[in-house]
């Protein structure tokens, strides 16, 4: 009989300690969202102890997420344990997920104790998170390079102070298949009452293999791969969530497994991930790229117009890649286009649909053909766009000239409550005067940009550019997103509101130091 695989996402934690792929409050909800309209079972929401701003973002999306278990990782120590369950207490399934260095070289380096100190450490706390939380998760950090004995005593001590899922991290990404696949065995013939509990592989993809490697683990025993969607998280990253969730699919009869997931939501969920961060999929990402169903070569071609199977293991509608391109144009009413969102799995509230719509409509004007990717990514957009606050600048208007034989001068001119502010300014291309021309507007503080990449939406030479900006000013980035077919529009945009954020935080520290002194 087929046996449940369990999804635990880490996106949210592990994925999110990646450079580059920060995320405030607001978007962590989001993403939650989707994680659990997938069907993931766990999603590990972040380390509660770590700060304030992260205790918050665990309890919010506790409180706010119902059909998924919601999980914060502690160290062995009290204190972190308090803090994960205050900020999980309130979850439909809450989780503490505790964890301590088991190797040689970092119980040696990194801890300073000896493996009796551990062991009494790990029956300790987790005997603690137990008495507050039925389900407890202990991770045997950097487990494979741990001594497979003194692994085998660690999971015994666990399992008999308490703990319901066992995890065995490949921490820094170090080990291999085979060698996977026999620690789990070894550890679920070895230690008593293993077979009562759920063991879980955490593999880092610093050598290329997390996904072979989680999957390995579960042909030696493992009912849980702990995951991120698009493979994020620290260095190289981690199991790419939709990778192994479609080998599981398509090869369910080697593996005699299954999941929960909802396979169709992958594509959204994936690019929602993206969006937030500010980042794109390579084209030959699996699953999710875009050239993970296309085919150039004319064999190829031939053969899967002949039979789609003869180059296709699995469909672009099995993981919910749009595939429907001209469906609606300037004179379909709401009517139609609110069902057509529905077909297209959205489910959204009335504010946002009328807010699409007529985004919609303004984007039938510039377009000839307005595609589901079109959509998609008006809707994403929607989704990422600050809130309006006062004292934010919006953009109301430009006026661009740009020659080979003259110096590009941009005219912008932002709104800030009912203050229109107009400047101009000279640049060395028309998008970097027109940035210069918001510098003199808003006057930010000295920054450095660590990105601009300017995407098309769908095919065409009227497609819609997706801008993404990031800044980085003390130490922090400040992502901003601009959506339209004109690429100056869509870069203005997309500065301006990485600026509205850095000025937020700039005016905010500025008042607190003002308090301190």
């Amino acid at each position: 009989m087929a046996k449940l695989i369990k999804i635990f996402d880490t996106t949210l934690r592990d994925g999110e300690q990646s450079p580059g792929c920060s995320m405030n409050a607001r978007e962590k909800l989001q993403i939650a969202d989707r994680l659990q309209k997938m069907g993931v079972d766990v999603i590990e929401a972040g380390f509660a102890i770590s700060s304030p701003g992260d205790f918050q973002c665990v309890k919010d999306i506790a409180d706010n997420i119902r059909n998924t278990s919601v999980c914060s990782l502690a160290r062995c120590l009290e204190k972190d344990i308090d803090a994960a369950y205050e900020a999980i207490q309130n979850a439909s399934n809450p989780r503490i997920h505790v964890f301590l260095a088991t190797s040689p070289v970092h119980m040696q380096y990194k801890l300073k104790m000896t493996p009796e100190q551990v062991l009494e450490s790990i029956d300790h706390h987790v005997r603690y998170a137990r008495n507050k939380c039925a389900n407890v998760e202990f991770s045997a950090e950097d487990a494979t390079r741990s001594e497979p004995e003194f692994l085998a005593k660690v999971v015994d001590v666990a399992i008999k102070a308490g703990a319901t899922t066992i995890n065995i991290p490949d921490t820094v990404g170090y080990t291999t298949p085979d060698e996977m696949r026999e620690r789990i065995r070894f550890l679920r013939e070895t230690v008593p009452g293993s077979d009562l509990v759920d063991f879980s592989v955490h593999c880092h993809n610093d050598l290329g293999m997390a996904t072979a490697n989680s999957l390995a683990g579960v042909l030696g025993g493992a009912t849980q791969i702990e995951c991120c969607v698009n493979g994020i998280g620290e260095r190289a990253g981690n199991t790419a969530l939709e990778e192994v969730v479609m080998a599981l699919k398509v090869r369910g009869a080697l593996f005699d497994a299954y999941t929960n997931i909802d396979s169709t939501q992958i594509y959204k969920t994936s690019r929602k991930v993206y969006n937030i961060i500010g980042q794109t999929a390579a084209r030959t990402k699996p699953i999710v790229g875009k050239n993970a169903f296309a085919h150039e070569s004319g064999i190829h071609q031939h053969g899967v117009l002949a039979n789609k199977e003869t180059y296709e293991i699995m469909t672009p509608e099995s993981v919910g890649v749009p595939t429907n391109e001209m469906v609606l144009g300037k004179h379909s009413g709401r009517h139609a286009f609110e069902a057509h969102l529905k077909d297209m799995g959205y489910d959204l509230p009335e504010k946002r649909i009328a807010e699409t719509f007529e985004a919609f409509k303004k984007l039938c004007d510039k377009k000839k053909e307005v595609t589901d990717r079109d959509i998609d990514a008006l809707i994403s957009h929607g989704a990422a766009a600050l809130p309006v606050q006062e004292g934010m600048y919006h953009f109301d208007r430009f006026d661009v000239h740009a020659g080979n034989f003259s110096t590009p001068t941009s005219v912008v001119r932002l709104k800030k409550g009912d203050e229109l502010i107009e400047e101009v300014a000279l640049g060395d291309g028309p998008i970097n005067a027109s940035f210069e021309a918001i510098n003199k507007i808003v006057h930010p503080p000295v920054h450095s940009f660590e990105n601009f990449s300017i995407q098309s939406v769908s095919e065409g030479n009227d497609t819609m550019g997706d801008v993404r900006v990031t800044l980085q000013y003390d130490g922090r980035d400040f992502k901003g997103r601009g959506l339209s077919t004109d690429i100056i529009e869509s870069s203005i945009m997309a500065y301006i509101n990485a600026i509205n954020q850095l000025m937020a935080y700039s005016d905010a520290k500025e008042k607190q130091s003002e308090g301190v002194s």
